[in-house]
């Protein structure tokens, strides 16, 4: 295991402070009190950025509205323009990171168009591949921030600059295709990000010096069971147009594990049984409990049934470059799947006939101390950790939204390590859209912004610390040990349908805060069976494609 390549900031605070409104005569602690003293009615704790804090924000019409005692200073939205500040903005000794809504904007997209933006204390120097775009930046552009460069890398428009010695990056995402409601298209995304950059004022901080972090990659001494391929160990074939995986050995964060209980398993979802091979074709019949079929791309035989036992025991084995059709700047091919899909410790069904697991029978953790940041009726939840040691983003997917905005999993809401915040679902644009997993991403802060890396030994590392015992490694084309037996458990009684938040110790107090919060839902249950149909039709029209 390896700990991450870091580089620090060297902060020119004196120039920051030199640009302030009335600040010339002030040293730069002063001056960016008095900034923060203002700025904090609007961004809470900004004083904790460890860098100056650029956002489009005009500073001195709200000082202005302050002094003359206007209530409307701590809310009204017209500091921002067509910016509108979201309830997500944290701040702390690795930068900070804030994000707007863009409006009036003349798009046809249908969903709210985020625009983010970060300044890091320290970025993270990554090994390549680095499969991203350049793009010309216009003169005017260039000369409001010299040395600007405009990247498109991992479905986002972004441009990066340096001020004050502080790498900052406003970032959208985005598309290279034409518009549509359901995409936003990077020529539709550029003036958004150039209007954002043009609004760019100091709005807060406070000198600091910047430590070196410092990551604890400390493991179990016991033995343990657990068996794992390494990183980059692809199912055979599996990668985007055959090519392999990254063998990525770097530990991004000392977190927990995000499935609340051990066991869990590191598994494809997508070419191991009741997988659909993604587009790669299907060799058999769908659709039918445990008919035989495989995948075209090689020659392991797989079974039409998600309790296949081989789904729910080890050896686990890393899928972050596996086929998929998502732009991942730091696999092979450019392409890849973003994360890791995670089983759960075993597969409830409804009767001895069903073919998939149910969702919610397993409690979802936060993995750190963070904040989330999701707008309503996203199908992501991310959890930011800003620390003096790591500047990372965790994403939670396949979550049901629903229950995720009726839980408040909202921009804004902190939540402490070990916390529950939800349940394994089987979302993808709908109820039972696939399988029963979650979808796990991490994205760390590089000069360019913010970027998916392989999240494979990370996990091995959390999943050690949960298990009090080390894993295995086997070698490439070293045979799985015996798939031992593992019925799966059918369902005497009918399914939870919401997820749980609290911080319940133990399993048995998991269990007994959600029987107290949730009851059965026979709407829910019709719906699954409904959706259920839909999915095994959608399987056997895929076979017959």
């Amino acid at each position: 295991m390896q700990s991450p390549v870091i580089t620090l900031s060297d902060v020119d605070w004196q120039a920051a402070a030199a640009s302030l409104s009335g600040s010339a005569t002030t040293s730069p602690a002063e001056g960016f009190a008095h900034l923060n003293a203002i700025t904090e009615l609007r961004f809470a704790g900004i004083a904790k950025s460890a860098v100056p804090v650029l956002l489009p924000f005009d500073v001195d019409t709200l000082r202005s509205d302050a002094a003359a005692g206007s209530s409307a200073a701590a809310t009204a939205d017209k500091y921002f323009g067509q910016f509108r500040p979201t309830k997500f903005f944290l701040a702390g000794p690795a930068g900070y990171d804030a994000t707007f809504v863009a409006d009036g904007f003349d798009t046809n997209f249908s969903k709210p168009i985020v625009v983010e933006i970060t300044g890091a204390a320290f970025v993270y120097a990554l090994d390549g591949p680095e499969h991203q775009e350049a793009f010309p930046v216009s003169h005017d552009l260039n000369a409001l921030f010299p040395g600007i460069k405009r990247v498109l890398r991992d479905a986002h428009m972004r441009y990066a600059f340096e001020r004050f010695g502080v790498p900052y990056v406003v970032s959208i995402q985005c598309y290279d295709r034409p518009s549509a409601r359901r995409y936003l298209s990077c020529r539709q995304a550029d003036p958004i990000a150039i209007a954002f950059l043009q609004r760019l004022r100091l709005a807060g901080g406070t000198p600091a010096p910047i430590q070196e972090p410092q990551l604890d990659l400390s493991r179990p001494t016991a033995k343990s069971d657990f068996t794992y391929y390494g990183p980059g160990d692809l199912i055979e074939s599996t990668g985007w147009r055959k090519r392999p995986g990254r063998a990525d050995y770097h530990v991004y964060a000392r977190m927990r594990f995000p499935i609340a209980f051990a066991p869990a398993y590191v598994k494809s979802q997508s070419f191991m049984p009741w997988g659909d091979c993604y587009r790669t074709g299907i060799i058999g019949h769908l659709g039918t409990k445990d008919a035989a079929y495989r995948c075209k791309v090689n020659d392991l035989p797989l079974v039409f049934n998600e309790a296949a036992a081989v789904n729910f025991t080890y050896p686990w084995r890393d899928n972050f470059c596996e086929q998929r059709n998502f732009l991942v700047g730091q696999c092979p091919g450019g392409y890849g799947h973003q994360g890791e899909d995670i089983r759960p410790a075993q597969c409830i069904i409804a009767n001895a006939g069903a073919d998939r697991c149910l969702p919610y029978q397993d409690y979802l953790a936060a993995v750190a101390n963070g904040v989330i940041r999701r707008m309503p009726g996203a199908l992501g939840a991310y959890l930011v950790v800003n620390t003096a040691n790591e500047h990372v983003r965790f994403r939670y997917l396949h979550l049901n939204p629903k229950f995720m905005d009726a839980d408040g999993l909202l921009n804004g809401r902190q939540v402490s390590e070990g916390e529950i915040i939800g349940k394994v679902a089987t979302w993808g644009d709908f109820a039972n859209g696939t399988s029963y997993h979650l979808h796990f991403n991490i994205q760390v802060f590089t000069s360019i912004g913010w970027v998916w890396v392989n999240p494979y030994m990370t996990l091995v590392a959390a999943y050690e610390r949960l298990i009090g015992g080390r894993g295995t490694e086997l070698e490439p084309g070293e045979p799985a040990p015996p798939v031992p037996v593992k019925l799966p458990v059918v369902l005497q009684q009918a399914p939870q349908p919401s997820a749980s938040t609290g911080t319940p110790a133990s399993r048995a107090e998991v269990e007994k805060h959600a029987e107290k919060r949730h009851a059965a839902s026979e709407h829910g249950e019709t719906h699954r069976r409904r959706h259920a149909h839909r999915v095994r039709h959608h399987n056997r029209r895929e076979a017959r494609n």
